[in-house]
């Protein structure tokens, strides 16, 4: 009878250590780490939600009426945390404004905000992060950063020319680029629009397979 309380001491014990370690191990590890995916699913959820009813409606949406009255929503990649990285901005204070030419004649005055280096997979990889000088005196937008950049998918599931992310200053030297929030110029809607177009140094020699697909027209 002594001999069993023994054992019975030491696998209570062993239970009890066994369970002290799950739980920290839960607390410390899984839990936060879950944590902080479901809010960045939810970013990503909201704003392909934000951005299908901007489509919906008829004073922001950039569809002609006969493709809007058919809009059923627009086709995303499923939201890839994966594709949500923290990137160094090195910024470029000295960068000369220069003229980012468009899909028509227009030209667009963009001065290089800084150049965001970052690490997708095992890649290193970078962008050039752009500031509109017609926008840095308006004060809706002084703090509005553009980052346009093409990568392997285009002209297979995505637009040919590239996608767009938009951003803002950051207060540090670390800026968030989430591919998942990448969407189309407008012009891949309607012709009566002036986009950018994506300089070739920002060309990703990867998959970015997060975002915008390539728009299907429907109704014409």
């Amino acid at each position: 009878m002594k001999n069993l309380s023994a054992i019975s001491l030491i696998a209570l014990m062993v239970v009890l250590a066994s369970c002290k370690d799950a739980k920290r191990y839960h607390d410390e590890m899984d839990k936060p780490s879950r944590s902080g995916q479901t809010e960045a699913l939810l970013d990503i959820v909201t704003f392909q939600n934000e951005l299908n009813v901007q489509f919906r409606d008829a004073e922001s949406s950039p569809l002609p009426d006969r493709y809007r009255k058919d809009f059923e929503g627009l086709d995303f990649f499923e939201p890839d945390t994966n594709f949500r990285v923290m990137a160094y901005l090195e910024k470029t204070p000295d960068a000369l404004p220069f003229l980012m030419p468009t899909t028509t004649d227009r030209k667009s005055t963009e001065r290089v905000y800084g150049i965001a280096r970052f690490k997708l997979g095992q890649r290193d990889l970078q962008l050039e992060v752009y500031q509109s000088q017609e926008l840095e005196d308006n004060e809706e937008y002084k703090d509005y950063l553009f980052l346009p950049f093409t990568d392997k998918t285009n002209g297979l599931t995505t637009y040919t020319g590239g996608r767009y992310i938009d951003l803002n200053v950051p207060t540090g030297d670390s800026i968030l680029i989430d591919f998942n929030k990448a969407y189309n110029p407008y012009c891949v809607y309607n012709k009566k629009y002036s986009c950018p177009l994506v300089p070739k140094v920002n060309h990703l020699d990867v998959e970015i397979n997060a975002g915008l697909k390539m728009f299907q027209k429907k109704g014409s």
